[in-house]
């Protein structure tokens, strides 16, 4: 496994990612296209990528993705379900089913914290779910809870 800057390239795949993210458990099932229709989903992934977006992909050592981490800032008027404020980038995580638990997924929370690190920027937030297993995962990086909404809570990284 090896990791690469995202690129706008790599869009369907970040979709396909968000997808899985939204539809984690049994309880979800959204289709592509009404990711890609709902204005509070789809901004996470429409007009990837933007001067200040940043990401990686983790791919197979025969090049197939197998996930990715991006961080995207949204603004007041358009916030994310883990925004922070507008100069907080939110991140979106996700790992194909197979290769979770393998090391992938702290791979590219090392890479985001690094590269965010190296842009001077002092935060990174997210929304998890309740009973979502990637919470673990987010609290071993250093993330914690700054806001609860319904079944999900906003988890926020202080990086300076």
């Amino acid at each position: 496994m090896h990791l690469r800057t995202a690129t706008a390239a790599d869009f369907s795949f970040l979709t396909d990612v968000l997808l899985q993210a939204f539809n984690w458990s049994e309880d979800q099932t959204l289709t592509r296209e009404q990711i890609l229709q709902k204005p509070e989903i789809s901004h996470y992934v429409v007009d990837w990528q933007s001067e200040v977006d940043f990401g990686f992909v983790a791919e197979t050592d025969h090049g197939e993705p197998i996930g990715t981490a991006w961080a995207r800032l949204l603004s007041e008027d358009d916030p994310g379900y883990g925004f922070v404020s507008s100069t907080t980038p939110e991140l979106t995580l996700g790992v194909l089913p197979g290769n979770r638990g393998s090391g992938v997924g702290t791979a590219l929370m090392t890479a985001i914290i690094e590269q965010a690190k190296k842009l001077d920027l002092t935060a990174l937030s997210l929304s998890v779910e309740d009973q979502n297993p990637a919470v673990h995962l987010y609290e071993r990086a250093g993330f914690s809870r700054v806001d609860r909404a319904g079944n999900s809570d906003t988890l926020l990284l202080h990086l300076a």
